[in-house]
Order: C-alpha cells, then structure tokens, then sequence
C-alpha cells in the first residue's frame, strides 16, 4: 500500500504562484512514476503533469505548458508541482497519483494509489 498526501494549496490571486507538494509512504517510492491531476467543479479529472521514477522524462497537459513544472526527491519521498503565472481557469482540487510502473502515463485509470487531494483556488 502506499499513502499520499498533498499539501501546499490554497487562495492565490490571478497571476501569482503555488508550490503542491505530496508526500508517499508505503512502498519504495523511487518505483513509482507520479502524476498530478486535478478536477473543477462539475468536470472530470484532468491530467496535469507526470514524470518518470527517475525524474528523466516528465509530461505537462498543453494547458499548463511553460506555467507548471513537476519535480521529484526520491531522498524526501516527495513529488512537487511547481505553479507558475496561475489564472482562475486553474482552480480545482489537485490530487496526486502514484502508478507502479517506471514510465509515466496521462492515463488517470493507470494510476493505483491517489491522495485526498488540495484546493487551489485563484481569483480574478
């Protein structure tokens, strides 16, 4: 089993930046490729960004290209999303996902393990 658990959401004024973070622990977590997601009021969970067990290859969704920027420190057990230029287009819960496989996938039903989630919320 392996437990998630973001942090480092909140309220943010269009234009400003937030740092997500999300802790596992559980299972070697250098063997799991890490994904964001988030998910709007009255919409499905979107892919957001993932990257690799070894930090060599990541995906960013289109709509967060040049503004978002996942990391990883497989020594803290953490995976990071880096947000940049944020507009109210971006507000929704962002939920953390751990798939065990190496490569990284923008597939929300490959994922295994899921955290509860953080709200970001920007205003206008």
């Amino acid at each position: 089993q392996v437990q998630l658990v973001e942090s480092g959401g909140g309220l943010v004024q269009a234009g400003g930046s937030l740092r997500l973070s999300c802790v596992a622990s559980g299972r070697t977590f250098s063997s799991y490729s890490m994904g964001w997601f988030r998910q709007a009021p009255g919409k499905e969970h979107d892919f957001v960004a993932a990257i690799s067990w070894s930090s060599g290859y990541t995906l960013h969704a289109d709509s967060v290209k040049g503004r978002f920027t996942i990391s990883r420190d497989n020594a803290k057990n953490t995976v990071y999303l880096q947000m940049n230029s944020l507009n109210p287009e971006d507000t929704a819960v962002y939920y953390c996902a751990a798939r065990f496989q190496r490569t990284p996938s923008r597939e929300r039903e490959v994922y295994d393990y899921w955290g509860q989630g953080t709200q970001v919320t920007v205003s206008s």
